[in-house]
């Protein structure tokens, strides 16, 4: 996101989830786009490639109308100045995101394709009780879902060595196609499943953390353990 500050002043940005196939591989696409002032959008963000979970971070552009994406590929959020690791280049239009993968030195890798559409999650149940730490970084989840009804959430995380740490419970079930989503005033979290995880994550829950924490997005495996996102894609 801080690749679009300079353009969060004066336009309202959007955050998109797609999954898809990248190549042969399962993975998650997060973008964050704002419009400029010549109706093109400005897009930066992230892939995540299942079952490593390892991530590539995103820059670039999409054109008005037709969708024409180019993404500038990276091992770092800021890009600037960097060598890439590749480029995605494609159309993103009705919510669907495909095309191809270029190495950096333009040969074709591989194809991909990504939809905002996620399985229904009406009928999941599942009772987690994890802990999951890198760095020092640490993240704790109490989770109870039957037959798709939220029962509890307990998601707590702490930062070392500032101790800053987020709470986030209480929250009430919204609607959500695609998902369960958990809200408590502007602090939104949704769980989505993505092959064979499924993904919690958090959004506008900055109420509920230290001014230097955070919540990183935790990856739920079907044996109910929890893992953080690795730096780099392999």
């Amino acid at each position: 996101m801080l690749l679009l500050a300079p353009l969060m002043a004066w336009a309202q940005t959007e955050t998109r989830e797609m999954g898809g196939q990248l190549g042969s591989r399962p993975a998650l696409i997060v973008l964050h786009s704002s419009k400029t002032a010549d109706g093109a959008w400005q897009l930066a963000g992230e892939y995540i490639v299942l079952p490593t979970l390892s991530r590539r971070f995103l820059e670039g552009e999409s054109s008005p109308e037709i969708g024409v994406t180019t993404l500038r590929e990276g091992t770092t959020p800021i890009l600037f100045g960097r060598s890439p690791t590749g480029e995605l280049r494609g159309s993103l239009r009705g919510g669907t995101f495909k095309g191809t993968r270029y190495a950096p030195g333009g040969q074709e890798r591989e194809r991909f394709e990504f939809s905002e559409e996620f399985p229904a999650m009406d009928s999941y149940s599942a009772a987690v009780r994890c802990e999951a730490t890198e760095g020092q970084y640490s993240s704790a989840l109490n989770l109870r879902v039957e037959g798709g009804k939220l029962q509890a959430l307990d998601w707590r995380s702490k930062l070392a060595p500032s101790g800053h740490a987020c709470s986030v419970t209480s929250l009430q079930q919204q609607p959500l196609k695609g998902g369960l989503r958990f809200t408590s005033g502007r602090c939104s979290v949704t769980l989505r499943e993505i092959g064979d995880y499924t993904r919690l994550a958090a959004e506008n829950c900055t109420e509920q953390c230290g001014s230097q924490a955070y919540l990183e997005p935790l990856f739920i495996d079907r044996r109910g353990n929890c893992q953080l996102l690795r730096g780099e894609s392999r």
